[in-house]
């Protein structure tokens, strides 16, 4: 029983990273209705960015993270504007094949940049860990779940709190009648979308400590990315915070009861059962 509510505290730690990082790939979708399959290199991004602030500036990875998210916001908004705007009223095929192209653009990219090698920082508690009675949970997981879902919570009270919000939302239900109403579309598309990578990218950021960064480093992240945010409802904020909870309590908790190599197949099977239940997702409206 101790080691089943220790990988469930552990799953809690990682699915808390994996709602942020899906928050944007839902977000996107929710408001543009356009799958962004580069998504995942915006964390790659991330990561590099806080890096590179440890290494220049002796920032920490946590602090680095809101450089990340600031730059990458920057940058979501310019593409938005000047690429992903062009595709919106496109076949999905247009979509499909400009974001897949600027995910080989964005990697290969890093590798010119950046080069093949692997990256890791450094913290002073980096291998440290806090002891709750016969439990224990990892410093620098710790602060990444707590840093995400502080993000998340910041997120959710400027959907729901401001202007911006209103505006973002009245633009995923029906984007026509926000413009009749005064709306400027295209820069609230922009900004939702600058929001969605630049979450990513904070969550990026934020596992740095724990993980190291180099070119291909969103691949790892992208499957499960994809699966929190199908699994818990495709355009749904909150969907995407209880899909990455529970896929972070599948996995860890499987990898206790089965072989690692039968972790992913666990979660996949859960995956395919709840989907033939609810099409929609957990949170998902048909």
């Amino acid at each position: 029983m101790t080691s089943l509510v220790q990988a469930i505290i552990d799953g809690l730690m990682v699915g808390g990273v994996y709602a942020v990082i899906s928050i944007g790939l839902t977000l996107v979708f929710g408001v543009l209705g356009i799958v962004n399959f580069a998504q995942a290199e915006f964390l790659m991004l991330g990561m590099y960015i806080a890096y590179f602030a440890w290494a220049a500036l002796g920032l920490d990875p946590l602090l680095g993270a809101f450089l990340a998210f600031g730059f990458v916001f920057a940058l979501g908004y310019a593409l938005q504007r000047t690429i992903i705007q062009r595709v919106l009223r496109a076949p999905a095929v247009s979509q499909v094949f400009l974001t897949v192209g600027l995910l080989i653009v964005m990697e290969n990219g890093a590798l010119l940049a950046f080069g093949s090698q692997i990256r890791s920082v450094t913290t002073a508690y980096q291998t440290e860990s806090l002891q709750i009675g016969p439990f224990f949970v990892s410093l620098p997981y710790l602060a990444a779940f707590l840093m995400s879902i502080a993000s998340g919570a910041a997120l959710w009270w400027v959907l729901n709190r401001s202007w911006l919000g209103m505006a973002i939302r009245a633009t995923a239900i029906d984007p026509m009648a926000g413009r009749l109403i005064g709306i400027n579309i295209d820069r609230v598309m922009a900004i939702a979308f600058g929001l969605g990578v630049g979450l990513t990218a904070f969550g990026g950021a934020v596992v740095l400590p724990y993980l190291s960064v180099f070119p291909t480093a969103g691949s790892q992240f992208v499957v499960l990315m994809f699966t929190v945010a199908v699994l818990g409802g495709l355009g749904s904020v909150a969907g995407a915070v209880v899909g990455g909870l529970a896929v972070g309590i599948i996995t860890s908790v499987s990898a206790l009861m089965f072989p690692i190599q039968l972790q992913n197949l666990v979660l996949f099977l859960v995956f395919i059962a709840i989907l033939a239940l609810r099409p929609d997702g957990l949170m998902g409206r048909a």
